[in-house]
């Protein structure tokens, strides 16, 4: 393995010093491999390992790519990681929004226009007690990804994205139903709703945290 992880720190340093650029092809396997000093099982493990990263995308009969590296990409599998997570985890994964998601949705208040507003509260409406799991998961990610796509920084769009994975949301959707709690979790997305066409930083960041903090009660108080 440790020899796979030498061909993985080359292959990165590559791209970190522009030798490989977004959307490079890769050299031929036998000469990267006599230019790394490797050997061709190890590039190729480390190939292998570098794609499952989304670091480089392997072409069947044209070559290896390296991705466009763009941060919803790379962070994708911080997605799957957190559907994996079970107890104490989750709670920790919500501590960790409840530190970030304020501050996006923030960010989100000088940025998102009237007609996305519209769109969200229009979806919101939508929605009630005879709502099915799976739209009200379907509307929570949409809803929290343009709120976090709206503070214009891709990198905390994408943490955000990826700490409650559509499984995770799922879970935690369907215990809000049994529990009758929707109502309540609805009317915080349409206070940070009217925070946000209020122009109103402060008010969003507020709200948000309130929201989040809430299902983290939740959860804690769940069996």
């Amino acid at each position: 393995m440790a020899v796979t992880d030498e061909a993985i720190g080359r292959i990165k340093d590559m791209i970190v010093t522009g030798a490989l650029r977004p959307g490079d092809r890769l050299p031929k396997e036998s000469e990267l491999a006599a230019e790394l000093g490797l050997s061709r099982n190890s590039l190729r493990e480390a190939v292998r390992a570098l794609s499952l990263l989304r670091v480089l995308d392997v072409r069947q009969g044209d070559g290896t790519y390296v991705t466009s590296l763009d941060p919803r990409l790379l962070l994708e599998p911080l997605g799957f990681a957190a559907d994996l997570h079970r107890g104490d985890t989750v709670l920790e994964l919500l501590q960790v929004r409840r530190i970030l998601e304020p501050a996006a949705t923030a960010m989100a208040a000088t940025r998102l226009d009237d007609g996305q507003l519209d769109v969200l509260s229009a979806q919101l409406d939508a929605l009630g007690k005879e709502s099915s799991v799976a739209e009200l998961v379907a509307c929570d990610l949409e809803f929290h990804r343009v709120v976090a796509a709206g503070s214009g920084n891709a990198v905390l769009c994408s943490l955000l994205d990826g700490l409650t994975g559509p499984t995770l949301r799922a879970r935690i959707w369907d215990g809000l139903a049994r529990d009758e709690a929707v109502d309540r979790t609805l009317r915080e997305h349409r206070a940070i709703v009217r925070a946000l066409r209020d122009r109103d930083a402060e008010a969003a960041r507020s709200w948000a945290t309130v929201h989040i903090a809430s299902v983290e009660r939740w959860l804690r108080a769940a069996p």
